[in-house]
């Protein structure tokens, strides 16, 4: 299937958007993990978006989904969500923030090829070459910037979070001109908590434990990250292909060094700007559009060309 959909300006600024957020949620769950279990944080930060959804779906009077596709996107939310974020903020308290980092950018390739052999999305090899190239920027930049990196068996946890959210990406799509992009992902927010539900047991007990910074930071896990930024990926991933959405995840590391020169003042050194100059370059060529070819004129419209 080659797909006609393209990255018009609302695509790129929910992109945009949900990058922002996404890059903020790491920092955010690091700092909940010192009062809560990393099923605890997970729970919570799906039931805080579960109900800004359901709070959405009664102000828009949103219908759910069609009965046909509850259980496609059940599976998908108790993948893309509960095995996601269960199974990342595991892998934060057991491998260095390097590792985990360098293995989530793989989400742009699986993604890309999920997306070529569940939707039949053909993919040029200038993107194949774009993502690799944003991939080795990705690299430069996490080593660049001193995070640790190291070979450790448990980065699989991480693996399997790329492999579940390439399936969650890309299995959404095309229930989305069924049934709406909010109802679609408000439907797998509530499945995913419902996964995360068994984790939940200790929460009360861990909340009147816990001191109010990190309260709120799972506040902001389930209203930025989770509420807003997922809505605004699938809003984008509705508009454009998937693989071409997701190349734009390399581009997380990048910002999250922007937003610590800003917001912290930590000076990038000359490999990391090197590093992300990679990464835009990578993700540039892994979304260029070759133009069509420009039909030769006959000999007709020749003879009718004004001298």
């Amino acid at each position: 299937m080659v797909s006609t959909e393209r990255l018009d300006a609302r695509a790129l600024i929910c992109i945009a958007i949900a990058l922002i957020t996404w890059s903020s949620a790491y920092a955010a769950i690091a700092y909940a993990l010192a009062s809560f279990t990393p099923g605890e944080v997970a729970f919570s930060r799906l039931a805080i978006a579960s109900l800004c959804f359901a709070a959405l779906l009664v102000a828009k009077r949103a219908p759910l989904p069609a009965r046909r596709d509850w259980l496609q996107l059940f599976v998908l939310g108790l993948a893309g969500l509960t095995t996601y974020h269960v199974c990342l903020n595991w892998a934060e308290t057991r491998i260095a923030s390097g590792t985990a980092s360098i293995i989530i950018c793989l989400v742009p390739a699986a993604t890309a090829a999920v997306s070529a052999l569940w939707l039949r999305e053909r993919l040029s090899l200038r993107t194949w070459i774009g993502l690799g190239v944003a991939l080795a920027g990705t690299v430069l930049v996490v080593l660049a910037s001193g995070q640790r990196v190291e070979a450790d068996p448990k980065a699989l946890l991480v693996l399997v979070c790329v492999l579940a959210s390439a399936i969650y990406f890309v299995g959404q799509k095309p229930l989305f001109a069924r049934s709406g992009t909010l109802a679609v992902t408000a439907f797998t927010f509530f499945a995913g908590t419902l996964g995360c539900l068994p984790f939940a047991g200790g929460l009360p007990r861990a909340l009147a434990a816990a001191p109010w910074s990190h309260v709120a930071a799972l506040l902001w896990l389930g209203i930025a990250p989770s509420f807003i930024g997922y809505l605004a990926w699938n809003v984008a991933v509705h508009r454009a292909s998937a693989s071409r959405v997701s190349s734009f995840i390399y581009l997380s590391p990048p910002i999250a060094i922007v937003i610590g020169w800003a917001w912290l003042g930590e000076v990038p050194g000359a490999m990391v700007l090197v590093g992300g100059a990679v990464v835009i370059g990578g993700v540039v060529l892994a979304n260029a559009r070759r133009r069509p070819a420009v039909p030769a004129a006959t000999p007709l419209a020749q003879a009718c060309k004004p001298s």
